[in-house]
Protein backbone atom coordinates (compact mmCIF):
# COMPACT_ATOMS: atom_id res chain seq x y z
CA UNK A 1 0.00 0.00 0.00
CA UNK A 2 3.07 2.26 0.01
CA UNK A 3 3.82 4.34 -3.08
CA UNK A 4 7.47 5.48 -3.38
CA UNK A 5 8.34 8.34 -5.74
CA UNK A 6 12.08 8.29 -6.36
CA UNK A 7 12.04 11.44 -8.47
CA UNK A 8 10.76 13.64 -5.67
CA UNK A 9 12.15 11.50 -2.82
CA UNK A 10 8.71 11.07 -1.26
CA UNK A 11 6.95 8.07 0.22
CA UNK A 12 3.16 8.05 0.54
CA UNK A 13 1.12 5.56 2.54
CA UNK A 14 -2.49 5.42 3.63
CA UNK A 15 -3.54 6.14 7.20
CA UNK A 16 -7.01 5.97 8.78
CA UNK A 17 -6.99 9.75 9.11
CA UNK A 18 -5.60 10.45 5.61
CA UNK A 19 -2.32 10.02 3.72
CA UNK A 20 1.09 9.97 5.42
CA UNK A 21 3.87 11.51 3.31
CA UNK A 22 7.55 11.15 4.21
CA UNK A 23 9.99 13.47 2.44
CA UNK A 24 13.75 13.61 2.15
CA UNK A 25 16.36 15.96 0.71
CA UNK A 26 18.64 15.29 -2.29
CA UNK A 27 21.77 15.97 -0.24
CA UNK A 28 20.73 13.36 2.31
CA UNK A 29 19.97 10.81 -0.42
CA UNK A 30 23.35 11.51 -2.05
CA UNK A 31 25.17 11.14 1.29
CA UNK A 32 23.41 7.80 1.89
CA UNK A 33 24.44 6.58 -1.58
CA UNK A 34 28.08 7.58 -1.01
CA UNK A 35 28.11 5.91 2.40
CA UNK A 36 26.62 2.74 0.92
CA UNK A 37 29.26 2.64 -1.84
CA UNK A 38 32.12 3.20 0.63
CA UNK A 39 30.76 0.46 2.90
CA UNK A 40 30.51 -1.93 -0.06
CA UNK A 41 34.12 -1.19 -1.09
CA UNK A 42 35.37 -1.70 2.48
CA UNK A 43 33.45 -4.97 2.73
CA UNK A 44 34.91 -6.23 -0.57
CA UNK A 45 38.45 -5.29 0.55
CA UNK A 46 37.91 -7.04 3.89
CA UNK A 47 36.69 -10.20 2.16
CA UNK A 48 39.72 -10.13 -0.15
CA UNK A 49 42.04 -9.67 2.85
CA UNK A 50 40.40 -12.56 4.70
CA UNK A 51 40.74 -14.79 1.62
CA UNK A 52 44.44 -13.88 1.30
CA UNK A 53 45.05 -14.56 5.00
CA UNK A 54 43.27 -17.92 4.74
CA UNK A 55 45.45 -18.82 1.76
CA UNK A 56 48.64 -17.82 3.62
CA UNK A 57 47.65 -19.70 6.76
CA UNK A 58 47.08 -22.82 4.68
CA UNK A 59 50.71 -22.91 3.60
CA UNK A 60 52.69 -25.14 5.93
CA UNK A 61 55.81 -23.56 7.42
CA UNK A 62 59.13 -25.37 7.24
CA UNK A 63 59.25 -27.60 10.32
CA UNK A 64 63.07 -27.50 10.47
CA UNK A 65 63.27 -23.73 10.76
CA UNK A 66 62.09 -21.87 13.83
CA UNK A 67 62.49 -18.26 14.79
CA UNK A 68 65.73 -17.70 16.65
CA UNK A 69 67.39 -20.93 15.50
CA UNK A 70 70.35 -20.61 13.16
CA UNK A 71 71.53 -23.68 11.31
CA UNK A 72 74.31 -23.09 8.78
CA UNK A 73 73.82 -24.94 5.51
CA UNK A 74 77.51 -25.24 4.73
CA UNK A 75 80.90 -25.02 6.41
CA UNK A 76 81.47 -21.78 8.30
CA UNK A 77 84.55 -19.95 9.50
CA UNK A 78 84.70 -17.74 12.61
CA UNK A 79 86.45 -14.41 12.05
CA UNK A 80 87.04 -12.35 15.24
CA UNK A 81 85.86 -8.75 15.11
CA UNK A 82 88.74 -7.68 17.37
CA UNK A 83 91.87 -9.78 16.68
CA UNK A 84 93.27 -8.86 20.14
CA UNK A 85 90.33 -10.57 21.95
CA UNK A 86 89.47 -13.92 20.44
CA UNK A 87 86.74 -14.61 23.03
CA UNK A 88 84.61 -11.58 22.11
CA UNK A 89 82.42 -11.15 19.08
CA UNK A 90 83.12 -13.12 15.94
CA UNK A 91 81.60 -13.10 12.48
CA UNK A 92 80.45 -16.31 10.86
CA UNK A 93 81.26 -16.45 7.17
CA UNK A 94 81.22 -19.20 4.62
CA UNK A 95 84.43 -21.23 4.49
CA UNK A 96 84.04 -21.61 0.75
CA UNK A 97 84.19 -17.87 -0.14
CA UNK A 98 86.87 -16.65 -2.56
CA UNK A 99 89.70 -14.53 -1.17
CA UNK A 100 88.47 -11.60 -3.29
Amino acid sequence: MVVPNYTYLKLKMPDPSGIIMIESMYEHAYDCDVECIEYTKALAEAETLIANLDQLSGEAPDSKRHAGVFEPTEAIKLVPVDPACLDDWALRISATLDIK
